[in-house]
C-alpha cells in the first residue's frame, strides 16, 4: 500500500465547497473556550460538508491564528456566524423548523447509537463548554438530548472529538435515508 499525496485525493476547491449541496446539519458552539477546539470543529465540518457553524457566547471568531492552526483553512470554506446568545439562536432555529439536538448527558437522553435522523429534516447540534457543557436553559429548549454512550472512567470526551463522533454518525445515517 502507498499513502496518497494531497493532489491525489480529489478534494474540491473552496469555491466549489460553497456551491455544492450541504449536509443538513448546523453546528452550534455554546461558549467554547479553546480556540484549538473551535478550529478542529471547522475542519471536521469542512470534511462532511456541514451547512454552517454558529459561534456563541465566549467563542472566539476567525480570523485568529490559534483557530487557523487546527482549522487549516476551513474557516474559508465553512459558513459561520457569531451570535451572542445561544438560547436566542436555538429559539430562532426551532422557529425555522430546524430540529435542535443538544449533545449532553441528561435525564432521558437518547443514546446516539439509537437515534436515527428523519429524511428531509435539518438538524442543529449544540456542543457545550469544555467544563460546564451545554447551558441548562439551552438543553431545556432543545427538541432532544443526544448522549454518546461511554464505558470508561472519564465523564466526557473532548468537545472536538464529540463533534466529530456526532457529525460522522449523523452523516453516515443520513446517507442511508
Amino acid at each position: 500500500m502507498r499513502k496518497l499525496k494531497n493532489n491525489e485525493l480529489g478534494r474540491i476547491s473552496v469555491d466549489e465547497f460553497k456551491t455544492v449541496e450541504k449536509t443538513p446539519i448546523i453546528v452550534v458552539l455554546d461558549n467554547i473556550r479553546s480556540l484549538n477546539n473551535i478550529g478542529s470543529v471547522f475542519r471536521t465540518s469542512d470534511a462532511f460538508l456541514i451547512e454552517k457553524i454558529y459561534l456563541c457566547g465566549i467563542c472566539a471568531t476567525p480570523p485568529n491564528k490559534d483557530i487557523h492552526k487546527t482549522a487549516l483553512g476551513a474557516t474559508e470554506s465553512v459558513a459561520w456566524e457569531y451570535v451572542e446568545d445561544t438560547l436566542t439562536l436555538v429559539e430562532k432555529l426551532k422557529a425555522e423548523n430546524v430540529k435542535v439536538l443538544s449533545i449532553e448527558q441528561a435525564e432521558n437522553a437518547t443514546m446516539l447509537d439509537t437515534f436515527y435522523p428523519t429524511k428531509g429534516e435539518k438538524y442543529a447540534i449544540v456542543m457545550g463548554n469544555e467544563v460546564k457543557g451545554v447551558q441548562q436553559e439551552v438543553v431545556s429548549a432543545s427538541d432532544l438530548c443526544i448522549e454518546i454512550p461511554q464505558l470508561g472512567t472519564k465523564h466526557s470526551l473532548n468537545i472536538s472529538v464529540t463533534t466529530g463522533v456526532v457529525i460522522w454518525d449523523l452523516f453516515q445515517k443520513m446517507g442511508k435515508l
